[in-house]
């Protein structure tokens, strides 16, 4: 599913229309981006939580060259399953 297929999906089952929900799919982006570039994490109850994860500095290898090279250290966004959403996979 891709965002102009889950606008829709919003749209028809919220009874609105896809601009407004297209506008509150960006709010919750939106929200989430700047909370977890806060440090913090959101958790939904019954979802899941998005969180922010460390990545340590290491070596990797162009795989062409066979080069090694220097992977800085960052921080990546993470999505851990609620147990609900677990459940129904």
């Amino acid at each position: 599913m891709n965002k102009a297929e889950l606008i829709a999906k919003l749209a028809d089952d919220a009874g609105i229309t896809k601009t407004q929900a297209n506008a509150s799919l960006d709010s919750f982006v939106e929200a989430v981006t700047k909370t977890l570039k806060g440090g913090g994490k959101v958790t939904l109850v019954g979802f899941g939580t998005f969180s922010v994860s460390k990545r340590a500095a290491r070596n990797g290898r162009n795989p062409q060259t066979g080069e090694v090279i220097k992977i800085k250290a960052r921080k990546v966004a993470k999505f851990k399953a609620g147990k609900e959403l677990a459940s129904k996979m």
